[in-house]
């Protein structure tokens, strides 16, 4: 398979040549074929979410086991969807709040599924994940193509998620059918997963969408534990929970501690790994460590955890193209949007 890579201007989606590209995904959707697009999170590689078929061929070309469920895409108006009714057979009142408040955006909700759904979607189990992507691409590749969209992250399972059109062909080039290229995505992590049928709701994977602000909209919400000995692939309730995840090709090591001991602790860390090619993800508003061998990535700004979350894929996938085999990273301990970075980087970071 030959992948289609076009590149649309998200600014600029009136254009005759944006216009020409996304009918030509939509219809390559409706078809049954796979599409990676950007969302404000990740890129997501898409298929038909009614269409078992298609789902399939995403789980083909990501190497994704059959009991990892993956969230379902979709479009239009917020209330009165037609595509989301189609998924589900009820929405509880706080999920409709939230619905209100977050979307479009970077919260996907763990809702009753219907007959229709597949169940290579939510891996046999009675909630689907849905969300209303605030992408511009992505909102008018699914409105366009008409149906709601089944899209986990576009790369290889368990590996770094992308967030460039190149970082999607890195992994799967001639394994789709096209990819819209609109750039870098703005938030770099997925999105928040929240099942809000229980009392008080579920958090299953942090993101931008913070637990504070849930809560201040939907009602109480705690985070959910992976820490759960012996507990099965199969019982895990959501994408991205309790395995290794987002993980580079590299040894990830993560420091820990006050701000303040970071440059000291990484150099002492960099110390203990004198025959390996080093990388470090390293804030550029911290005293760098003394790690003069060590390739460094510019991570951001520690004091702006959002520039963190934009370039945390980016900087693991740019110190695995630089050939190194560990990798240092220290962990922000804050909450919000620094929950999510380090949630992220503790999966990637278990050993395989």
């Amino acid at each position: 398979m030959k992948t289609l890579r076009v590149v649309v201007n998200p600014e600029r989606l009136d254009s005759a040549e944006a216009q020409i590209a996304l009918d030509r995904a939509a219809e390559i959707l409706r078809a049954g074929g796979l599409v990676a697009f950007p969302t404000e999170t990740v890129y997501g590689l898409g298929a038909k979410a009614l269409d078992a078929a298609a789902v399939a061929r995403i789980f083909a070309a990501k190497q994704r086991p059959s009991w990892d469920p993956v969230i379902v895409h979709i479009a239009g108006a917020v209330a009165e969807n037609s595509m989301l009714a189609s998924l589900v057979t009820e929405i509880p009142e706080n999920a409709r709040r939230l619905m209100a408040a977050f979307w479009p955006g970077p919260l996907t909700l763990l809702l009753p599924r219907s007959g229709a759904v597949p169940d290579a979607v939510t891996a046999g189990r009675p909630l689907v994940g849905v969300r209303m992507p605030s992408h511009p691409v992505a909102f008018e590749l699914i409105r366009r193509a008409g149906v709601p969209v089944a899209a986990p992250s576009a790369n290889i399972f368990s590996r770094t998620s992308p967030t460039t059109a190149a970082h999607v062909l890195e992994d799967l080039d001639g394994r789709i059918d096209a990819v819209l290229d609109a750039g870098p995505t703005p938030h770099g992590v997925e999105s928040t997963v929240l099942d809000p049928n229980r009392s008080p709701m579920i958090i299953y994977r942090p993101g931008a969408i913070t637990a504070d602000q849930i809560s201040g909209v939907g009602g109480a919400a705690e985070l959910y534990s992976t820490e759960r000995p012996g507990e099965a692939p199969e019982a895990l309730p959501s994408p991205g929970v309790g395995l290794r995840h987002y993980a580079p090709k590299a040894r990830l090591v993560l420091v820990e501690g006050p701000t303040d001991d970071l440059t000291a602790e990484v150099a002492a860390t960099a110390a203990l790994y004198p025959e390996e090619h080093l990388g470090i993800l390293w804030p550029a508003d911290l005293d760098p460590p003394t790690a003069s061998a060590a390739t460094v990535f510019n991570w951001g700004r520690w004091s702006v955890p959002e520039e963190m979350a934009r370039d945390l894929y980016a900087g693991l996938r740019a110190l695995d193209a630089e050939g190194c085999t560990v990798v240092l990273c220290p962990v922000p301990d804050g909450e919000g949007i620094e929950a999510a970075i380090r949630d992220r980087l503790r999966k990637a970071a278990r050993l395989k």
